[in-house]
């Protein structure tokens, strides 16, 4: 953490950036300034999506990713972003491997482009798991 014991989230997204967006929008809804909001797009396209959507800033590609994570408290994104190869060849190895690594919390949507299917997981659309995601996983932000 920071010497303002600010909690860092990053949330990691590609393509257009909507998952990414989802999430953000929601988070600042329910922490606003509290908490600092790190976009990080598998692209720029994804990126500025996701600064669009209020998150206090953002970058983009690989090293960009492997780099900000190192100082993350918690990381947000599909379950492609520990997957090499993922959504559609924009998670590299090295951002898969730096996400596997972290010490950060993960939580992970079970959302997935790739032939995977993921046994036990409901389909609820993307509002609802972004609800499931505040308010089970991130509920400790309110104690703090």
């Amino acid at each position: 953490m920071n010497k303002y014991n600010i909690k860092k989230i990053c949330i990691i997204d590609g393509q257009g950036g909507g998952i990414g967006s989802a999430i953000i929008k929601r988070i600042k809804e329910r922490f606003g300034e509290t908490i600092e909001v790190i976009a990080l797009g598998t692209n720029a396209i994804a990126t500025a999506q996701m600064l669009k959507a209020r998150a206090n800033k953002g970058a983009s590609g690989s090293n960009a990713i492997v780099q900000t994570i190192k100082k993350a408290d918690v990381i947000i994104g599909p379950v492609g972003i520990i997957m090499a190869h993922a959504m559609m060849g924009e998670v590299t190895r090295e951002m898969a491997e730096a996400v596997c690594l972290s010490d950060a919390k993960k939580v992970l949507l079970p959302l997935t482009q790739e032939n995977i299917a993921i046994v036990g997981v409901t389909g609820l659309p993307l509002p609802l798991l972004v609800d499931e995601l505040i308010d089970s996983h991130l509920s400790f932000l309110d104690k703090e």
